[in-house]
């Protein structure tokens, strides 16, 4: 066994699972959703799905269902069902897309827009809280690292894909 509790990799690579690189991204990123999912639920009334949608909606609308599913980082399918209830729920709207004639556009309506105002400040403190244990020096650090990182992702993911 490892410090981390994780028995040593019988394949030889040095690392055990639990203290590999993409183990620790993919328990930081569950981690974080499942106390973000209660502060969107606590803060806006919104699960997560949604809320990350409806902050899509904010940052880069108007948008198309297939763009809000690349900006949220979810599926098309996600982004569809989440685009129905956040237009159910009278927070966005869709429009004829002007330039797809079977395709729709989104944008807030005025309760949107207030919501996500408050759902952006919920985002800000959590992304506050999940770098806290960290200096302002290693927060800088570690974001330039991570734009780093997202930037050769999406570049493999574009060569592999």
């Amino acid at each position: 066994m490892t410090a981390s509790g994780s028995r040593a990799d019988p394949a030889g690579s040095g690392r055990p699972l639990a203290d590999s690189f993409t183990h620790r991204l993919h328990t930081l990123g569950k981690l974080t959703d499942r106390v973000t999912q209660a502060a969107y639920l606590a803060e806006a009334g919104l699960p997560l799905g949604e809320g990350r949608c409806l902050a899509a909606v904010g940052a880069f609308a108007p948008l198309s269902v297939k763009d809000l599913a690349h900006r949220a980082n979810v599926d098309k399918g996600q982004a569809s069902r989440a685009a129905q209830t956040l237009v159910d729920k009278g927070l966005i709207v869709k429009s004829p897309s002007p330039s797809d004639a079977r395709g729709v556009v989104l944008d807030f309506t005025p309760a949107g827009q207030q919501l996500w105002q408050r759902l952006m400040g919920v985002i800000e403190r959590r992304n506050a809280e999940i770098v806290s244990c960290l200096s302002a020096t290693e927060q800088a650090q570690f974001d330039r690292l991570l734009t780093r990182l997202v930037a050769h992702a999406r570049t493999l993911a574009d060569v592999r894909s």
